[in-house]
Parts: structure tokens; sequence; C-alpha cells
């Protein structure tokens, strides 16, 4: 009875180790995930728009039909990227995703609390060297420090109704993900009265 108990126990622990082993390691070995998905009908650096949800020809799973979606797919190896996107009528969001879709930061229209979400995307090497100024705080610029060199940024625009969606899409057609070509901007200082 008790090498009955035991094998019933073992065959359970071995089971459970096999399961927990696959799950953490299927990401790491699919060939097929969102990355790879996407870098053939999206541009680096650069804004693509994907097509509305359709269950036979979505490119991702689980899509929801009343957002319009763009994607910006980016590596930082050349310097950092500059994202800007303007803020929908009903709500907008900003997800950004590592190469292998670790999601490290999300911003929507109502943290960010301006018409506009504006940000500057870099590496932590790239951070450290940015020029110190004490004149610039949190508040005159975001930057959001990449954990990886490649990844995606997803981007969302809710259609509050079916008739609002190429509204939502124009919306994330107004978007732009591009490298910096200069230092991000530095805020001007503040002029004392004469």
């Amino acid at each position: 009875m008790i090498r009955l108990a035991f094998t019933i126990l073992a065959g359970v622990v071995l089971g459970l180790v096999v399961h927990l082993v696959s799950v953490l390691a299927l990401p790491r070995i699919a060939t097929q995930d969102a990355y790879s998905r996407l870098t053939p009908m999206t541009k680096l650096n650069g804004v693509t728009q994907l097509p509305l949800a359709d269950p036979q020809t979505s490119p991702m799973p689980f899509m929801d039909p009343a957002f319009a979606l763009a994607i910006c797919r980016y590596d930082l190896s050349g310097g950092p990227i500059k994202l800007t996107v303007p803020v929908s009528q009903a709500y907008t969001s900003v997800s950004f995703y590592t190469r292998n879709e670790i999601a490290y930061y999300a911003i929507n229209d109502r943290s960010a609390g301006k018409k506009v979400i504006e940000l500057d995307l870099m590496t932590e090497a790239q951070h450290n060297e940015l020029p110190e100024d004490e004149e610039v705080t949190a508040a005159d610029r975001l930057i959001i420090d990449s954990p990886t060199t490649t990844g995606l940024i997803l981007m969302k625009a809710l259609a509050a109704e079916p008739g609002l969606m190429p509204q939502a899409q124009a919306t994330l057609a107004a978007a732009t993900c591009a490298p910096q070509t200069e230092a991000p901007a530095k805020a001007e200082a503040p002029r004392g009265r004469r």
C-alpha cells in the first residue's frame, strides 16, 4: 500500500515538474512569437497600423475589434527613439514589450495628462550617457529605459462605437516612432523678472 502511494505521489510530482518546465520553456522556443509574426509586416523604428481584427486574417490572437492598433518594432542599437502618439477622443494606450514579449512599461492618455503621449525610449546605458541638467525635471520629458535593445511598442486607440473606428485609426496614423537625430531637447530655463 505504501509503495502504491509513493508511486502515485512520484507520478504527480513528475507531472507537475514536466508541466512547469514546458510552460516556462515554450515562450523561448516558440518560432511564431509576436515579434516574428510582426517582422514581415512592420517597419523598423516606424509606426505600422495593423488591419482591423478579424478572426480569419488577424495577425495576432485575441485582438479586440473595438481598438485600432499600431505597432512600432524598435531597435535601439543605433541610438534612442522618440515616440509621439496623439490622444484619441475615447481612450489611447501605449504598451512596451521586450523581444521576448515581456511587458515592461505602459501608459495611457489619462496618466499622460496631455493631448499627446510623448517620450524618449533608450537603453539604460544610453540614459546614463545623457548630460545631467538640473533644470530638466521628470515633468519636462518622459524617458523610458528598455531592458533590451529590440522590442515592440503597441499603440491602441478605442473606437467607442463602430462608426468612430476611422477616427481612432486616424489618431494612430499621426503617431511617430523614429530615431532621435539630435540629443533630447532640454527645457528652456525660466527667465527672471526685470
